[in-house]
Order: structure tokens, then C-alpha cells, then sequence
């Protein structure tokens, strides 16, 4: 896939680096070979600091290559590791924007399932009862607005699960635009999803400072909806 937009740097100290991932990007590498996030921001800390060799560099959570967003790395072990025991005592808190088709039935909602996930086809599936070895999900939404049978969401996610927002909004109905795995009838021009890693929040792992990063997305109609969120 062409990778037209570069990344930007939305934070960046001598432990941390938090980038804006474009949607089509991967995070880390897989079968494709195709050049990473990661890869571009090692390059990056090499050329700005005057690294020789390789550059530690870790991302410490992940979005789907569809997904555009807040991305966060470590850039030392000891903040990859204090930025893994946040995330695993649920001390990071993670705010999503979606476009969806149609509009959920309220206005807000917590959505509880459980996720199965077919790894050759690389989908879940969501249920709304306990079943084997599905893992537990837990988001909360809040609608924006609507345009032209859209509705614009800010989702906030519990738990991390591998395509959690994507498969619970399209179990209520609600498919992401352009997600053609979880039932979005047509492709985005760009081929990628509506679905964008807004904000992300947490206790420097070093620092000990209290952090806010956002990165709102241009979704052209959805524009004056998204910039009035924090107003």
C-alpha cells in the first residue's frame, strides 16, 4: 500500500516518542516486509540525535494498519517497562473517534462482549454472552453528531482487545465506514477505516507529570463535529 502522508511527532522527550500513525502504516513489520512506524522512528531519533546503529525504540501499544492515530513508543527499557505496568493496571486511558454507518439506538452506551478471534482469517467476533475461551471487552461511546447517515462516535475503550471497537460497533449495528471485514458495504477511497486514535492519557512512567496527547483526524464533512468536541 502507498504510504503518501509521513508520520508526525506529537511528543517526543528522552524516554518517550508518541507519533501520529497514518492509516495504511504498519506498527510493527509482518509478512509484507512493507517499512513500519516503528522503522521511521528509529530513523527519525538516528538523524535528529546522531545515533549510530540502531536505536531502541518500542512501541508499547498497537493500531490495526487501517486505523490512523495517537501512537506511543518507548525509548529506553526501563519507560517500555513502566509504560507495560500502566497499561496492565488499566492506568492509561485511550479516546477513540469513528465515523459509523447509520447511528446507535442512545446516545451514549457502555457495551459489554465476549471476543473470539479466527487467526487465519484475522477477524472476531463478539458475543454477548460468555463462550470458551473468549476474552471479555468493554468500550463506552458517546454519539457527536450525524451527517448524511453517518454518525460521528468518541469511543472510549476498557480493555485492548485485537479489533475490539471495530467488530463491538459493527455488533450493534454500527460498522465502521469503510471497515469491509466487519460489514461496511463499500471501500474507503484510501482503502483504510474511518476509526482514529484521538487521545491518549497517562502518568509520565519517568517524569511522574500527569500527560494529555491529541491528534484529531480531517474527516472533511465530520471536520466542524470533531473540532467541537472539547469545546
Amino acid at each position: 500500500m502507498a504510504q503518501k502522508i509521513n508520520p508526525q511527532v506529537l511528543y517526543e522527550d528522552n524516554h518517550l516518542l508518541v507519533l501520529n500513525k497514518p492509516a495504511g502504516w504498519l506498527v510493527q513489520g509482518d509478512k509484507t516486509g512493507d517499512n513500519t512506524l516503528t522503522d521511521w522512528g528509529r530513523a527519525y531519533i538516528r538523524k535528529k540525535y546522531n545515533k549510530p546503529g540502531e536505536a531502541f525504540l518500542h512501541p508499547v501499544h498497537r493500531l490495526d494498519r487501517p486505523v490512523s492515530g495517537v501512537c506511543v513508543f518507548a525509548r529506553t527499557s526501563k519507560a517500555l517497562e513502566r509504560m507495560n505496568k500502566l497499561f496492565h493496571d488499566d492506568k492509561i486511558n485511550k479516546t477513540y473517534v469513528a465515523i459509523v454507518k447509520g447511528a446507535p439506538e442512545k446516545d451514549e452506551d457502555r457495551l459489554t462482549h465476549w471476543l473470539t478471534k479466527d487467526s487465519e482469517k484475522n477477524i472476531a467476533k463478539a458475543h454477548t454472552k460468555q463462550k470458551g475461551n473468549a476474552k471479555y471487552a468493554e468500550l463506552s461511546y458517546k454519539l457527536q453528531g450525524s451527517i448524511s447517515g453517518h454518525a460521528l462516535l468518541e469511543v472510549k475503550p476498557k480493555t485492548g482487545r485485537p479489533h475490539q471497537i471495530r467488530v463491538q460497533l459493527a455488533k450493534i449495528k454500527c460498522p465502521i465506514k469503510g471497515d469491509l471485514k466487519y460489514g461496511y458495504p463499500t471501500p474507503n477511497s484510501d482503502k483504510n477505516i474511518s476509526l482514529h486514535a484521538y487521545k491518549i492519557a497517562f502518568v509520565h512512567p519517568v517524569k511522574k507529570e500527569p500527560m494529555s496527547i491529541s491528534c484529531k483526524p480531517k474527516w472533511d464533512d465530520f471536520n466542524p463535529l470533531i473540532n467541537g468536541m472539547d469545546r
